[in-house]
């Protein structure tokens, strides 16, 4: 004769009633994968929209770079481009800044501003500042004890355009007295100076 238990009894008083019995808790696996499975993650959906341009940056403002190979040389700002990024230019003939796209984080505006109505930069985009894909094919020794690398001389189209920049920047500059002279002079700190209380 089969001994029915307490719990036994308790559990077909459970079921009697139209429930169902508990679920047994999963086994934990015994094989874990040696490296981290990936999956993607789900992201929001980033509505490109245009960078908002501060409302003190307008065509033809003079701006004062704070990073990069130009750093503290002063240039005139053309336009916005599609990704945001500012056009510049110093121009080369003035200070030797070349045509170049800046993120405005890194300038700081001044209250010095130059007509650039007559500069056309319709073509200045920013395929036209994409360089060319390197060739990443492995060397031969023979190239390894070659030594270093010619430098690469600046495309043609580029140095015309901005010899253009310059004979359409050059004359409006000159127009007023010492702003020739405030382009080519390089924005520096001394100390004592108080960046918080300059009035650019």
């Amino acid at each position: 004769m089969v001994k029915v238990t307490s719990t036994e009894q308790a559990l077909k008083g459970v079921l009697n009633k139209g429930q169902t019995a508990p679920k047994k808790a999963s086994k934990t696996p015994g094989f874990y994968p040696a490296e981290d499975v990936k999956f993607p993650l789900k992201r929001a959906a980033v509505a490109k929209n245009p960078t908002k341009l501060r409302a003190s940056i307008t065509p033809g403002t003079i701006l004062i770079l704070l990073a990069g190979h130009f750093k503290g040389k002063r240039v005139v700002f053309l336009r916005q481009l599609e990704s945001g990024l500012l056009l510049v230019c110093g121009p080369y003939g003035v200070n030797g800044v070349p045509i170049k796209r800046v993120n405005q984080c890194y300038v700081i505006a001044t209250s010095q501003k130059v007509d650039v109505a007559g500069v056309d930069t319709a073509k200045f985009n920013d395929a036209y500042f994409k360089k060319p894909a390197k060739d990443r094919s492995k060397k031969s020794e023979e190239d390894f004890f070659q030594g270093e690398e010619e430098k690469k001389e600046l495309p043609a189209s580029y140095i015309e355009d901005n010899k253009a920049l310059d004979a359409k920047l050059g004359p409006v500059i000159d127009k007023v007295p010492y702003l020739k002279g405030y382009m080519a002079t390089k924005f520096t700190l001394r100390s004592g100076d108080k960046p918080h209380e300059m009035k650019f």
